[in-house]
């Protein structure tokens, strides 16, 4: 199968651009995880979309196929999975085709019959399909499930509302506020989750009303063009391209950030800061969480370059309401024989961190595909050195790397080749070595890639 592209050249489409998408897992036991992915199947129509799924031995890293899958994702393009932890809920977001029947979706050619389809996974990982939801904004790409709500302690019985966020790539709609006063804007859908159903519920914007002034606006506006979003110490984060952008997907050009605070009691949004902060780059591919950092990706070489580095990773923490404050460390430069980064994964340990790299080309075998390692300080904070060896092999064009529920290995969804790639990981070295038995899958069904 082929991924869609994640993010920029880093999500996919119908596309010939692609966004990846989603690779997630969860612990059943110690000894049985699941892997998930999703992507587009080349001999349907209009990009329909499929789930794959695996189950992972802790033993060898090994993968074997869940009896049952793949099975149809519910929409076309599917984009993103979530797996909601501490439920036996997984949710698709379907991003749909345009009037072409493709997925390279703008303003003026937006894409149709955009879904979330919910499935509840069973005791053998088998996926059945439960109810679709909708967004309320033009050309979804992306949804995160808050964990602001779960601990270690034990949880209530009764129904508990999660809330969940997705953004899309525009809203026609005119707002009051300076920084909106424009024809299109990005939104943040917000959907309640009910814990013992899973059911999806819309959260209205109680701050501001819709053309009229008598109801809620439906969703959160942010400045237009979207590329990524993701939340953190109580504060969600959209990345945006510039407003003049002409965007096609998957979207790029990353150069500012715009916060909200976050309410985890009734997942409202609020203003935090007036203005979007520009980050001084200008092809920012993703922003991503990491342990007690978060790091913005960006496709372009840091100045000064001594190594040679073709893109680079900026690490931040968040501020006072909102603002990112760079690290004191400064840019870590990406491997100079990679490009384009697109997700960032630290081991469950905090010693190590690694980068997926997609490349710079859309097709084929990639020789800037590959995953960075990085060995990471604490004193000083986040100062990161290249380990040993890398950097690692992975297949073609990866576009997302998750670690297992054991903690011993790591896995990357190629969208260039319809693989997957797992890695062994060397707890004192942070080496990441060759499985006992294979290392690389190709999946059963082919995904449209271009």
């Amino acid at each position: 199968m082929k991924f869609t592209k994640f993010g920029k050249a880093f999500l996919v489409g119908a596309l010939s651009v692609g966004v990846v998408f989603g690779i997630s897992s969860c612990v059943v036991s110690y000894t049985v995880g699941y892997l998930y992915v999703t992507g587009t199947e080349t001999a349907q129509p209009a990009g329909e979309g499929i789930i794959s799924g695996y189950r992972i031995d802790h033993n060898t890293g090994s993968l074997t196929t869940i009896d049952g899958l793949p099975v149809p994702s519910g929409g076309s393009n599917p984009v993103r999975a979530v797996l909601l932890p501490g439920s036996t809920f997984l949710y698709v977001l379907n991003r749909g085709v345009n009037a072409a029947g493709n997925s390279n979706c703008t303003t003026a050619a937006p894409c149709q019959n955009a879904n979330i389809t919910q499935f509840a996974v069973g005791g053998n990982g088998i996926l059945t399909a439960q109810q679709t939801f909708y967004t309320q904004g033009l050309n979804p790409s992306g949804s995160f499930w808050t964990l602001g709500q779960l601990s270690s302690r034990p949880r209530s019985r009764l129904p508990v509302q999660r809330p969940a966020l997705e953004f899309d790539q525009s809203e026609p709609e005119l707002h009051s506020r300076s920084w909106l006063r424009r024809d299109t804007c990005g939104d943040i859908t917000i959907l309640s989750i009910a814990s013992t159903t899973g059911r999806l519920s819309l959260v209205q914007n109680q701050q501001v009303s819709a053309a009229g002034g008598s109801q809620p606006l439906t969703y959160f506006p942010v400045p237009a063009n979207p590329v990524d979003f993701l939340m953190s110490a109580g504060t969600v984060l959209t990345m945006n391209a510039a407003a003049a952008t002409t965007q096609t997907y998957p979207y790029v050009g990353g150069h500012s950030v715009f916060p909200y605070a976050y309410n985890t009691s009734n997942g409202q949004l609020t203003l935090s800061l007036n203005s979007s902060q520009n980050l001084g780059i200008n092809q920012g591919t993703a922003i991503v969480n990491a342990a007690s950092a978060m790091y913005v990706l960006d496709n372009e070489a840091p100045s000064p370059n001594p190594t040679g580095a073709v893109s680079q990773i900026l690490p931040y923490t968040i501020g006072t309401n909102g603002a990112l404050q760079p690290e004191t460390s400064g840019i870590i430069p990406d491997d100079p024989t990679l490009a384009n980064p697109i997700y960032v994964l630290q081991e469950s340990k905090g010693k190590f961190f690694y980068v997926a790299n997609q490349g710079n080309n859309t097709l084929g075998v990639n020789a800037q595909s590959g995953i960075a390692g990085y060995f990471l300080t604490t004193s000083p904070a986040f100062q990161a050195t290249f380990i040993a060896g890398e950097p690692f092999g992975s297949g073609a064009g990866p576009q997302c790397i998750v670690e297992d529920p054991s903690s011993q290995f790591v896995y990357t969804a190629n969208y260039n080749d319809s693989s997957i790639t797992g890695r062994t990981v060397d707890v004192n070295s942070g080496v990441l070595d060759n499985l006992r038995n294979t290392n690389r899958y190709i999946l059963p069904v082919r995904l449209r890639g271009a």
